[in-house]
C-alpha cells in the first residue's frame, strides 16, 4: 500500500514542534497540541467527532508491583497491522493507580482534502 499523495486524505507530514507524524490536514497537533495554521478554511473542529473512545484503570493490589507496557495497533479491514506504537510504560505499586484513555478523532474525508492555493 502507498503513501497518499500530499493534498489526498491520509497524507501526513511532521510536526514542527514535536516531530510526530501528523495528518497534512490538522491545524493543531494531537500530540503537542501546537497551533499549526490559524486560517479558517483549515478550522475543522465543527466537522470532528469521536467514533471511539476507551478508558480504563489499573489498580495496584497488596500482591505487589506491577509494569506495564501500552501498545496500541491499528489494523486494516483484511487484519493485517498497518500501524504500531508504545504510547507509554511505567510500574503500579500497591495502592496506585493508572487511567489509559485511547481516543480515534476523525474528520469527513470532504474537509481534509481541501487545497490550499
Amino acid at each position: 500500500m502507498s503513501a497518499p499523495a500530499p493534498g489526498e486524505a491520509g497524507a501526513t507530514r511532521i510536526c514542527p514542534h514535536c516531530k510526530t507524524t501528523i495528518l497534512q490536514s490538522s491545524a493543531v497537533c494531537p500530540a503537542c497540541r501546537g497551533h499549526l495554521r490559524f486560517d479558517a478554511a483549515t478550522n475543522d473542529a465543527g466537522q470532528r467527532f469521536i467514533p471511539l473512545q476507551v478508558e480504563g484503570t489499573l489498580r495496584g493490589d497488596e500482591q505487589g508491583s506491577f509494569e506495564y507496557t501500552m501498545v496500541v495497533v491499528i489494523r486494516n479491514e483484511r487484519g493485517e497491522e498497518v500501524g504500531r506504537h508504545v504510547a507509554g510504560v511505567g510500574a503500579v505499586l500497591p495502592g496506585q493507580s493508572r487511567t489509559f484513555s485511547v481516543t480515534v478523532e476523525a474528520v469527513p474525508v470532504t474537509a481534509k482534502t481541501r487545497r490550499r492555493h
